[in-house]
């Protein structure tokens, strides 16, 4: 298998998973504004959409989305701590939490990071969306230690790599308690360290 990645994206969802289950893979970097990997290739044409992560299976088949590819990952090695399998509910519960941090979180917090939209914008429209976003999160992890049941699944990963963005972007996290506490637990974790490590991140 092999990930391509762009340092701290949302690729690192996917590598953390990968080392949570212990699988090995092979890395590449991808430079997403000249569409070029680190080997030189061209990047349009390993993934059109030109976007990180994708992931390359043994089977050589190409999947792209960081849902999908968690998904994959936990239903390939039967890793069914990280998502229980159907009919458990949770299966369902692992899904809600992977779409509402894709499509609730991650694109409202994806336009802090483009040039395309004014301050004015920005701090209008998408960081009043976020705070309200993160309030939601905070009231759930006060009465959860993770995002589904009392342990670590594939959405945990994802989240992860949203809230470092807000740090990033000087959002307080200390403002919503337990998303603070669920934070810096998460920081601690085996699998998060190490995926930390190996791109460079603090």
């Amino acid at each position: 298998m092999k990930l391509y990645y762009s340092r701290g994206a949302c690729s690192l969802a996917v590598r953390i998973i990968i080392n949570e289950i212990g699988l090995t893979s092979e890395y590449e970097a991808v430079d997403l504004k000249t569409k070029q990997t680190e080997t030189g290739s061209d990047f349009l044409k390993i993934n059109p959409k030109g976007v990180v992560p994708t992931f390359i299976t043994d089977e050589g088949e190409t999947l792209t989305e960081v849902s999908v590819i968690l998904q994959y990952l936990a239903d390939s090695a039967h890793a069914a701590q990280l998502m229980p399998p159907p009919p458990h509910f949770n299966h369902y519960r692992v899904l809600e939490w992977l779409n509402y941090v894709a499509t609730e979180l991650h694109k409202s917090i994806g336009p802090l990071f483009r040039t395309t939209f004014t301050e004015e914008m920005k701090q209008s429209i998408f960081v009043p969306m976020i705070k309200t976003k993160l309030k939601f999160v905070d009231n759930h992890l006060h009465r959860h230690k993770f995002l589904v049941d009392e342990h670590f699944t594939l959405p945990d990963a994802y989240l992860f790599v949203i809230l470092r963005w807000a740090m990033m972007l000087k959002f307080d996290l200390a403002k919503w308690p337990y998303v603070y506490r669920y934070f810096a637990e998460l920081l601690n974790r085996p699998s998060i360290q190490k995926s930390m490590q190996e791109e460079g991140l603090s």
